[in-house]
């Protein structure tokens, strides 16, 4: 147990001196420690201060140059994009509702723009990098697909990277839809099923086996057809597609 003593105790025996000794040798040595410790901290920092110093000063200026960029660029991109896009939303959302060659001049007005702002097109190349500008490629793949561009539907559809629960899989099932009217049911079955395992709902998912297997059938492989069809009824038997997966899978069993 230890022993409490006052300062200036004088050691009783020789036992007790030994222990005082040992004990102030003990702590010089520790206080030595610390000491060299404490230089070798000083040397250190005196060798390689200029370095140190710049590598703080480097990660402040990226990470004030990230909070400019996003204030002062992205933020007013982002505004600024999303008030261009919103003519050319309108004449998209008027085209879905219109037919014929009225349909046609929404879709090419929503791609080219008109009164005075951009279109898809431009937002697209002019504000990429902001939500509006990722939107647009979708919409203008859409429009595309819609007037019959398929290639340059294709080619806005691939770009559009957003993650998104149903644009997501709209986007790469109609690049599908895009093969298929370029008669090319092999690439097309490929997106079809990609769409419908890119996410897991009760829209995209049926609507796009559906899809994959009616192009399976066109292609006379009734194995795959019937695997669609079938997971259809037993995954999504509330869906409009099971109310006529039977009736493909009567299809795709006579192969």
């Amino acid at each position: 147990m230890a022993t409490y003593r006052k300062r200036g105790y004088k050691p009783k025996n020789k036992a007790e001196r030994e222990n005082q000794i040992e004990s102030e040798s003990t702590t010089a040595e520790v206080f030595n420690n610390l000491d060299e410790g404490a230089s070798s901290t000083e040397e250190f920092l005196s060798k390689y201060q200029k370095p140190i110093f710049g590598v703080i000063i480097a990660v402040a200026v990226v990470i004030l140059a990230i909070i400019g960029y996003q204030k002062f660029i992205q933020d007013p991109n982002e505004v600024e994009a999303a008030n261009e896009m919103n003519q050319a939303q309108q004449f998209f959302d008027s085209a879905i509702e219109a037919s014929g060659a009225e349909q046609d001049s929404l879709f090419t007005r929503s791609l080219k723009g008109g009164n005075g702002k951009f279109g898809f097109e431009d937002i697209s190349s002019n504000y990429s990098g902001t939500k509006a500008g990722e939107l647009s490629n979708y919409y203008a793949g859409i429009s595309h697909l819609n007037i019959g561009n398929y290639q340059e539907a294709i080619e806005y559809l691939d770009k559009f990277k957003a993650e998104d629960e149903i644009l997501t899989p709209l986007a790469k099932g109609s690049i599908g839809d895009a093969f298929l009217q370029l008669d090319q049911p092999e690439e097309a079955l490929d997106y079809f099923v990609a769409a419908a395992n890119l996410r897991t709902n009760d829209f995209t998912t049926p609507k796009f086996l559906m899809k994959a297997a009616v192009t399976a059938i066109s292609l006379k492989d009734g194995e795959k057809a019937g695997k669609y069809l079938n997971r259809i009824k037993d995954e999504y038997p509330n869906s409009v597609e099971a109310k006529n997966a039977d009736i493909y899978l009567g299809q795709a069993e006579a192969l």
